[in-house]
């Protein structure tokens, strides 16, 4: 939400800018003031403050409150940071989508095009080289790596998706030059991980990294794409990141498939379509 704030401050009158920049500056302190005094710290009138709320997409002042109080709050530990206990169904399904649509939109604007299309094309040269290409991830970003492996493996790849760490370990010393492997994680610090990413190097595989700048993971990376969002890779049940990190795969699953051609694809993903339909009622 702040985001998205500062983002649209070029575009407000200067009497608006000012309320922004007091949110921007104290995002707690402006969700609890009156709107008087918010009114005269930001030297403008009382409509304007509601004028303000207004121009960046909310329906007035309490809303405006209401959504700034569930952005800025640190929630519920261990479920989701931006709930309450408290909070009514309405508010949980609104907080939910809000905090997940900020991530990919800032995740719009910091994601890197360079990363992806070196990501991208390494991985369609080990299509094109019948190479092998490995997804590596435990816990919630095993799951991850079971939706990409589906995903590329409908490409016609020779894919595999493994959750267990002795069995990183062994695919990953079975990796060659031209071989790729794609490694997810969240917190960028689970040791089997970085111990599988590792071995995969030291024997010419690419290694692709979906994770947290800065991160131990990361630093091992051949190629890193970044993953960075405001929730925290302690919380027992992250939502955001798994989101964020399905986006990611997706991105790159269309990439490669564009690279590959329709002329080879086309086919083969109509066939596998007829083919599935006598497993459905009609």
């Amino acid at each position: 939400m702040l985001d998205r704030i500062k983002a649209c401050l070029p575009s407000l009158a200067p009497a608006e800018q000012r309320v922004g920049k007091l949110v921007l500056g104290d995002p707690r302190g402006f969700a609890n003031l009156p709107i008087s005094e918010l009114a005269e710290r930001a030297r403008v009138s009382k409509p304007t403050v509601v004028r303000f709320c207004r121009s960046v997409g909310y329906k007035g002042l309490s809303d405006f409150k209401l959504k700034l109080a569930g952005s800025v709050s640190e929630g519920v530990p261990f479920i989701h940071r931006s709930v309450d206990a408290d909070d009514k169904t309405g508010d949980i399904t609104v907080k939910v989508i809000d905090n997940t649509v900020a991530a990919f939109l800032k995740y719009r604007n910091d994601a890197s095009a360079v990363a992806i299309e070196k990501a991208a094309t390494a991985l369609v040269q080990a299509c094109r080289n019948g190479k092998r290409i490995e997804f590596f991830g435990v816990g919630n970003s095993g799951i991850v790596a079971q939706d990409a492996q589906h995903k590329f493996f409908r490409l016609g790849m020779h894919t595999s998706a493994c959750s267990d760490g002795h069995l990183q370990v062994m695919a990953a010393t079975l990796l060659g030059p031209g071989d790729c492997v794609v490694v997810i994680s969240n917190s960028g610090r689970t040791r089997d991980l970085i111990d599988a990413c590792d071995i995969a190097r030291k024997h010419g595989a690419t290694t692709i990294v979906i994770s947290a700048s800065g991160s131990p993971l990361a630093a091992a990376a051949g190629i890193h794409l970044a993953a960075d969002h405001p929730e925290g890779y302690e919380l027992y049940s992250p939502m955001v990141s798994r989101l964020l990190h399905l986006l990611m795969i997706d991105i790159l699953a269309t990439c490669v498939a564009l690279r590959i051609g329709g002329a080879t694809l086309q086919p083969l993903l109509r066939e596998m379509k007829n083919n599935l339909r006598s497993k459905r009622y009609r």
